[in-house]
């Protein structure tokens, strides 16, 4: 048998086991159903809680029959169009979480490690600076330009010989973000206008946006789903090296190149619709290594269901946890994400791909 066969004949790939030594943990369509049902239950209860509290009856009853009632304004004209950016904005941050970490073979990479936060930032900044741009819809037109302008350029640095490795990727896309940073700085510290424009997007938010922001980077997202869909089956192979995936038939640049684009596409849709949103795109890759193990045809889509979750979630907690005050949904992930994630790394050793 040659060694191709035996890569083909190990579908899926075994997953590792714990360090008690107990059985190996692996994906099945019965998560994913549980992980869509929990998707489903937290777009209900967003557009349950807020200021203004409303029935779980009330709220399917309005939802699908709109009686001109106060529970009805609220939840068509405000509570809708934010959970559904919020589901969708997840979900995309945590597929690009995962081919990230996949790709660059790196436990610690995020959506941020190629500068794409940052050059979609960066992007708005300057469309706020230099033409006056107010409008949180033209924030997003910058913002995908200024992710896929950023990704490109990483990429480009990053190949040398062989295409671009994991190393050169996150070396260049760490080089980018913090060109970008320091422009970001230099104009909004010399600029008060600039800066008192930006501090609102900058913090990441779905509040106040509405589906005419969500049908605007749709198409961008829909797109990143497709190429995520293409560039997972090969992950796998992609965790051994680019001469052995190479020898099994797969073409590293190629996948890398995808991936790329793919992770532009999916942030920058992201970064656009509500501002930066730290430690998403790095937390649901690892929980979805610890409910499936290391077999990526399981972890990416479990990660862009986790994502919507957390990020529905957290959004939730930020309309509550200050009385009648909110609290923003990037401010939450911040203030969550980061303890949790330490919890997750001691506990159960996650950052071990």
């Amino acid at each position: 048998m040659t060694i191709l066969e035996k890569t083909e004949s190990a579908d899926p790939p075994p997953a590792q086991a714990d360090s008690r030594g107990s059985k190996a943990r692996t994906g099945s369509w019965r998560i994913v159903l549980v992980l869509l049902v929990a998707v489903l239950v937290c777009g209900i209860l967003s557009l349950m809680i807020g200021n203004v509290g409303i029935t779980s009856t009330k709220t399917i009853q309005v939802l699908f029959s709109s009686d001109g009632s106060q529970a009805s304004a609220i939840i068509h004209n405000l509570r809708l169009p934010r959970t559904v950016l919020l589901l969708v904005v997840g979900l995309a941050l945590g597929f690009s979480g995962a081919l990230m970490q996949g790709q660059s073979r790196n436990p610690l990479a995020d959506p941020g490690l190629l500068g794409v936060s940052e050059g979609a930032s960066l992007a708005v900044v300057l469309a706020i600076f230099w033409l006056h741009i107010s409008s949180p819809v033209a924030y997003g037109w910058f913002a995908l330009l200024g992710a896929g302008l950023t990704a490109w350029l990483v990429f480009t640095i990053s190949a040398v010989r062989g295409g671009p490795s994991p190393l050169t990727l996150v070396l260049a896309g760490a080089a980018v973000s913090a060109l970008a940073s320091a422009i970001i700085t230099s104009i909004i510290t010399s600029n008060v206008s600039t800066l008192d424009q930006y501090r609102f997007w900058v913090v990441g938010s779905a509040s106040g946006r509405g589906l005419d922001v969500f049908w605007q980077v749709l198409p961008f997202i829909a797109v990143g789903v497709v190429l995520t869909a293409i560039c997972t089956p090969a992950i796998n192979l992609l965790q051994l090296g680019d001469d052995a995936a190479r020898a099994l038939g797969v073409r590293p640049g190629l996948h890398k190149f995808l991936g790329v684009c793919a992770v532009m596409l999916l942030t920058g849709g992201a970064v656009a619709a509500c501002g930066p949103i730290g430690f998403l795109g790095l937390v649901a890759p690892h929980v979805a290594r610890f409910v499936c193990g290391p077999d990526y045809r399981w972890v990416v889509p479990y990660s862009g269901l986790i994502g919507a979750i957390v990020l529905t979630l957290a959004d939730i907690l930020g309309r509550v946890m200050a009385g009648g005050a909110e609290v923003q949904v990037g401010i939450v992930m911040a203030l969550v994400g980061g303890p949790a994630f330490v919890i997750l790394v001691r506990r159960a050793r996650l950052i071990q791909l």
